[in-house]
């Protein structure tokens, strides 16, 4: 495609999924007829696997989502099917996609409350580690909140805000945001920390990690602080933020002017994730920091 994709990712890919038949807008037909048995299957197990955890380790609107939409694990969703569901309570619908698509286009489908799902699943030998976002990440990891009304709102202002972030040259700090919010978030409870953030909680090996862990710094949220934090796409995350709830992240997406912040951190290196600041509000120091 030779754009840069919608958000980020462990590194540098070769695109899969059918681009040439996707639309202007990067849309497909999601044809679940044509879905494998074999493909039906590797969806069971990750879902399976996977909601086992949700109880212990994710914020209860997780799987309250699940409910409410009918997702379960006998096969991989008809989008339509949880449209019909999710429209209605939130105005948000999934559109089909071949797989990661260009910001401009992944930012004007947020805006207008479509959510872009991939429709290829991963293979057997990638259940463990996926490089790129497929439909069970996507749809496991994504979908659920998206009938939560207040995040639903607040992914509905990230979106409109990718317009003003281009115009500043700041979608990499956007990006940040994304990934310490919607990928990699974590919400404090009166049950202790638990995790929202859908590269967390489709993978098996981090979604404990994420919460239960001793190495990773775990930080209050602030929005400037997130933006100007780099990431880790190798390997587990370093450091978390932790929001005291979706309310406290949409206010931060929808009421503040993102301009002077992006002028303000500008071009300049990102802090290091295994960093605390002095400023930090932490909530648990992990192994990993340093002075």
């Amino acid at each position: 495609m030779g754009r840069t994709p919608s958000a980020p990712t462990r590194g540098r890919l070769a695109l899969r999924g059918a681009y040439d038949q996707a639309g202007s807008d990067y849309t497909v037909e999601q044809r679940w007829d044509e879905y494998s048995a074999a493909e039906h299957g590797i969806w069971r197990t990750l879902f399976t696997r996977q909601r086992a955890l949700l109880d212990r380790y994710a914020a209860s609107e997780v799987a309250a989502g699940l409910a409410s939409l009918g997702i379960d694990s006998d096969a991989i969703p008809r989008f339509s099917a949880v449209n019909a569901l999710l429209k209605p309570v939130t105005g948000w619908r999934i559109v089909a996609v071949p797989g990661l698509i260009p910001e401009d286009q992944f930012f004007a489908h947020l805006a207008a409350c479509n959510f872009p799902v991939s429709v290829w699943i991963r293979e057997p030998h990638e259940l463990d580690y996926l490089a790129e976002p497929d439909l069970f990440h996507d749809f496991f990891g994504h979908v659920p909140l998206l009938a939560n009304p207040v995040f639903a709102r607040f992914m509905q202002a990230y979106g409109a805000a990718g317009q003003k972030a281009r115009a500043h040259n700041a979608v990499h700090l956007l990006a940040r945001v994304y990934w310490y919010t919607v990928e990699f978030g974590l919400l404090q409870t009166g049950a202790g920390l638990r995790a929202y953030g859908a590269g967390i909680l489709s993978s098996k090996g981090e979604t404990p990690y994420a919460v239960d862990s001793a190495e990773p710094n775990r930080v209050a949220f602030d929005l400037e602080r997130v933006m100007r934090t780099d990431y880790r796409i190798d390997s587990f995350q370093r450091m978390y933020f932790v929001i005291e709830s979706f309310e406290q992240l949409f206010r931060a997406g929808y009421d503040t002017d993102f301009g002077p912040l992006y002028d303000r951190i500008g071009d300049g290196p990102g802090i290091a994730p295994e960093v605390l600041l002095a400023a930090d509000r932490v909530v648990t120091r992990g192994s990993v920091g340093v002075a």
